[in-house]
């Protein structure tokens, strides 16, 4: 199969363009002028700006693509929660504009888009896929970034295509990594539980999410919106402390959420406390997926070396003693839950 990959330089992207090839898939990375020498190999690159309208028809239909996977992002490496709209403006503007000019050029070339799983509308327990978005009320700077979402949702299913909506991603690269943004704030002390920290999280690893692209291109007849998200939702205010344990870092402090609202703003206090967790049941059937990582805490050990001798990212699931040392790691109300 022919696959065309737009955002093949991001996180994602560079990790599913190898299983693609390494799958026999023949594979196209649409990379935006001077990004080209980031491309993975095992991709043909084509050059094109992806809010090029005119530019995107051509280079598409010219490599007549049998599917187009849509990763485009230009999320910078620390946004500032207080200005979000600003900040992710030009994603806003790739999630819209892109995916239109993607789907206008795909003709009758399948399309899976990259989504959200962490704009459903807060309520209590994980939310399905047919759980509403955040319609009622999201803070400011979130609402044009949930719009833009739902404008690449609308677009990508009119199209019969697939959306996947993916959790907060962690692993090589993203803001969890171990040199990421997240990270330092959290070796230094600076990410507090500020309300209570009564979010809850689906985290998603890059690798977790680049397997489950690859399962989407291979089952065809799959449409609609999934939850990409690992198994087990954690309340910021149970695997925050954990993090900061496996970094020998500070333990997180309390604050007034209108105290941490000055720094934050309304949409950084909501992110801290407002956001929802969500289900994959839906996936694992539809696509045969399955985390690698079932949790956060599992995939954070990992990533951090927990454990003597181990280098952070390295991990070691060869043996029962290791499979029985990362369920050890699990964050505290999960460990409480088993027997």
């Amino acid at each position: 199969m022919k696959v065309l990959v737009a955002g093949a330089t991001g996180v994602v992207g560079r990790r599913v363009v190898p299983l693609l090839a390494a799958a026999g898939h023949e594979v196209l990375a649409l990379a935006r002028p001077g990004r080209a020498p980031l491309v993975p190999a095992g991709a043909e690159v084509l050059v094109a700006d992806a809010l090029d309208r005119d530019g995107v028809r051509a280079a598409v239909r010219r490599a007549a693509p049998d599917t187009v996977v849509n990763l485009l992002t230009a999320i910078p490496a620390e946004p500032d929660p207080k200005h979000l709209a600003r900040d992710l403006a030009v994603t806003n503007r790739l999630r819209t504009e892109g995916t239109r000019n993607l789907v206008e050029a795909a003709g009758d070339a399948r399309v899976i888009s990259q989504g959200l799983a962490y704009g459903y509308q807060p309520d209590d327990g994980p939310a399905g896929e047919d759980a509403p978005l955040w319609r009622a009320g999201p803070p400011p700077q979130f609402a044009p970034v949930l719009a833009a979402l739902v404008e690449l949702e609308r677009r990508t299913t009119r199209a019969g295509g697939l959306v996947l909506r993916l959790g907060h991603l962690y692993g090589p690269g993203t803001t969890f990594a171990v040199d990421g943004r997240f990270t330092r704030r959290v070796r230094a002390g600076r990410v507090p539980l500020a309300g209570g920290g009564h979010a809850v999280f689906s985290f998603t690893h890059a690798d977790d999410a680049a397997a489950a692209v690859a399962a989407a291109v291979d089952r065809d007849v799959v449409t609609g919106v999934l939850n990409i998200v690992d198994d087990e939702p954690a309340a910021l205010h149970e695997w925050l402390p954990e993090l900061a344990r496996l970094l020998d870092a500070p333990a997180p402090r309390k604050v007034p959420a209108a105290l941490a609202r000055l720094a934050v703003g309304s949409w950084g206090v909501a992110f801290l406390n407002r956001l929802r967790g969500a289900d994959n049941a839906r996936a694992r059937l539809r696509l045969g997926w399955r985390p690698r990582y079932p949790s956060a805490a599992e995939g954070f050990a990992a990533e951090f070396g927990a454990g003597p001798g181990r280098r952070p990212g390295a991990q070691d699931t060869s043996s029962p003693r290791s499979a029985a040392r990362s369920r050890q790691n699990a964050f505290p109300a999960n460990r409480a839950s088993q027997p």
